[in-house]
């Protein structure tokens, strides 16, 4: 019997489950490219979500995390049908930001299909500049992650 994908995700604190929808499909007859950005993101949030990153930083004091940078090193095709678990972890925090790793497990094909990487700043939106990372988010992710 094959893992399932929350089995494959296990070392993910937040692991998100979706079906691969026919119009994640290109041309190509797989998932295409830029559809794997968008499952890094929808992680991510529910990572900030559950780490209550956006809630303890006091957005109404203007701070927030921004996206630096991203990347995605793909591993394996993605087909129609297939259903999709999408991990995320915090694996660096620096000064003003940290580094949000990302895994794409397909249930069909029963690995990993994808890794990525997400830098993200410590932002004050009313200074328009980055700041050190909150006390409150470093407390969250060092309690989500165990």
């Amino acid at each position: 019997m094959s893992k399932s994908v929350k089995e494959i995700l296990s070392a993910y604190p937040v692991v998100i489950e979706m079906p691969v929808s026919w119009g994640d499909m290109d041309a190509f007859g797989h998932v295409n490219n830029k559809r794997y950005f968008g499952y890094f993101e929808d992680a991510r949030i529910a990572y900030f979500a559950q780490a209550k990153v956006a809630e303890v930083s006091g957005m109404a004091s203007g701070i927030g995390p921004v996206l630096a940078s991203t990347s995605c090193r793909f591993r394996a095709p993605l087909k129609f049908p297939d259903y999709l678990g999408v991990g995320a972890r915090v694996v660096d925090i620096e000064e003003d930001r940290f580094t949000v790793e990302h895994a794409v497990a397909s249930q069909n094909l029963g690995i990993i299909a994808a890794l990525g990487e997400a830098r993200v700043v410590s932002f004050d939106f009313t200074k328009n500049a980055s700041v050190p990372v909150p006390q409150e988010w470093l407390r969250a992710i060092k309690a989500l992650e165990g």
